[in-house]
């Protein structure tokens, strides 16, 4: 018998935007978004495969092949292509001192192939017995002066990593001695070591995208089959702190802000980029009114970094702030935006012509100087937006501020952004077009290091592939702050009140955690014409969650 009211009026379908499903087992576009129907990239490629899901397709009902197993199939087959392309920088050849890595003819520049992982094997601080990272120093060559001495250049995390890495490759050479695994070179079996744990890592990454992604769940696939993970999986070992930064975005979307904290310290202690989260985070907890769940987050992390890092930190001093002094006598790397202007422009850069070892202390200046500008802009408008930014949308423009006003953009940084990309801008061509150029600046990178010498490439060719990157990020920045400004314009919160609903989402976010359905408490002015763009928007839907035209606030 039916419960429905007699005067009920049901809202017609409509056919283009809601699954017509024959029974309740089946997903309609209340509980999953089909990326053939919103997404005009997914529905081109579908058309040798059939089309986009038909009006009468049955959703969710396969039970072995769920989004999840798909998606971590296509990330593995990325991964596995990535070591491929990994692939030609693990041949060797025989000589009279034994087996070699063929390098040969600059193989590693030629074929694409280098990674950071292969000679850091060979480093004095992992291979010999007896040595600990942060603890024992090295030479890059015998007889070096005592000032040449060099420590870990990794936070801990990632240090420690390497040098579990290299333990399991000793432990692997041995068995493989007895004849009781494959044998390889040394070297070879540390890259291969070292790759099989940062893919589970990027797998993690895959999965908690998926948690994160609220009902587009297929905007994961763009993570699992990103070109930037096929160039760059392997490069270095930076998807150990992205499986730690999302993870920690997934435990906040769950309201586990300890679980938060603690991942994103963790992040913070592979590579420092984690730790940027918390800006965002406690902002939009200052705005909503949840600054107990943000305090929880940052204590978390705290602790977990201080955890990590003090016993280091207490016994090798030394050691330990080599990868800090590093960084900051660093001199602006070859893909920055100030070595580009430089070369471009003829200028001499903010420090002059600097000797070898010398810090550029303008340019450090300068550099945390513009950040800490972006900080503070992204922060006012995390506060004046009519509505409440989502988290992964802030996340996305402080991490790519900070790669774009940093004197150091290394290939490998550009995973940092895939997930948050993904997530925050949630178009695909879009985000597909940036990660083909992103990946792309490799191959004119590689050619110029091998250098005109040698058939490579001026360095003119490579710093102008570094400025269309660096705009096509800028252009997905100002895509998220439109999307801000015109939530009806943002795709994910579209997916959030899917046709036919009324009243107000149940969620205005699904990555906001304890953010979500919370009123505001603290904002800031915000420009006239902004309000009056979204006012409608906010009417329509009887005022977003999270924005003050919920509370009886003038909006347009």
């Amino acid at each position: 018998m039916s419960t429905k009211p007699e005067h009920a009026v049901t809202e017609p379908e409509e056919p283009d935007k809601v699954s017509a499903a024959v029974d309740g087992d089946s997903l309609d576009a209340a509980d999953r978004v089909a990326p053939t129907w919103t997404e005009p990239l997914a529905a081109a490629l579908s058309r040798p495969l059939g089309g986009p899901l038909g009006r009468h397709a049955q959703v969710g009902r396969q039970w072995f092949w769920t989004p999840l197993r798909v998606l971590l199939l296509l990330a593995m087959i990325t991964l596995a292509a990535a070591w491929l392309f990994k692939a030609p920088c693990l041949q060797t050849y025989d000589t009279s001192q034994g087996t070699q890595l063929d390098w040969r003819a600059n193989r590693q520049y030629t074929a694409m192939c280098y990674s950071d992982i292969i000679p850091r094997f060979g480093m004095g601080d992992l291979a010999p017995d007896g040595v600990f990272p942060y603890k024992t120093p090295w030479t890059q060559s015998p007889g070096a002066a005592p000032q040449d001495k060099q420590y870990m250049e990794y936070p801990v995390v990632t240090g420690v990593f390497q040098w579990l890495n290299a333990k399991i490759t000793d432990g692997w050479a041995t068995l493989a001695g007895m004849g009781l695994l494959p044998a390889a070179m040394i070297t070879v079996l540390y890259f291969n070591v070292t790759a099989f744990w940062l893919t589970g890592a990027w797998l993690v990454a895959v999965w908690a995208v998926m948690g994160l992604a609220g009902r587009r769940v297929w905007d994961a696939a763009l993570v699992a089959l990103s070109p930037l993970v096929f160039v760059h999986a392997f490069t270095n070992f930076d998807t150990l702190a992205a499986a730690f930064a999302v993870g920690g975005l997934l435990a906040w979307s769950r309201r586990r802000p300890w679980l938060a904290g603690v991942l994103i310290g963790l992040g913070g202690a592979a590579k420092l980029y984690p730790l940027l989260f918390l800006g965002p985070l406690l902002v939009l907890c200052l705005r909503s009114g949840r600054m107990r769940a943000g305090g929880r987050a940052l204590a978390g992390a705290v602790a977990a970094w201080l955890v990590v890092n003090l016993p280091i930190l207490l016994l090798y001093p030394v050691g330990w702030g080599e990868f800090y002094r590093l960084n900051a006598s660093r001199a602006a790397d070859p893909d920055s935006l100030y070595n580009a202007l430089s070369y471009f422009t003829g200028w001499a850069g903010f420090d002059g012509p600097l000797a070898a070892g010398q810090t550029p202390v303008v340019l450090n200046a300068v550099s945390l100087g513009l950040f800490a500008l972006a900080c503070a802009v992204i922060g006012w408008l995390a506060l004046a937006a009519p509505v409440r930014p989502r988290l992964v949308q802030l996340c996305f423009l402080v991490v790519a501020a900070f790669l774009l006003t940093n004197k150091v953009w290394s290939p490998q940084y550009s995973l940092w952004l895939v997930p948050l990309a993904v997530l925050a801008v949630a178009r695909w061509r879009w985000v597909l077009t940036w990660m083909i150029v992103d990946a792309a600046v490799w191959a004119p990178r590689m050619y110029y290091y091998l250098g005109t010498g040698n058939k490579g490439l001026p360095e003119g060719w490579f710093l102008g592939a570094v400025l269309i990157r660096d705009l096509v990020v800028i252009a997905l920045c100002a895509l998220v702050v439109h999307e801000i400004l015109n939530p009806a314009t943002d795709r994910v919160r579209r997916a959030l009140d899917p046709a036919g609903s009324r009243g107000r989402a149940a969620v205005d976010d699904p990555s906001g955690g304890f953010l979500d359905a919370a009123p505001d408490r603290v904002t800031l002015p915000w420009p006239r014409g902004a309000a009056q763009r979204i006012g409608g928007w906010a009417r329509t839907v009887g005022g977003p969650v999270g924005s003050r035209a919920q509370h009886g606030e003038r909006v347009g």
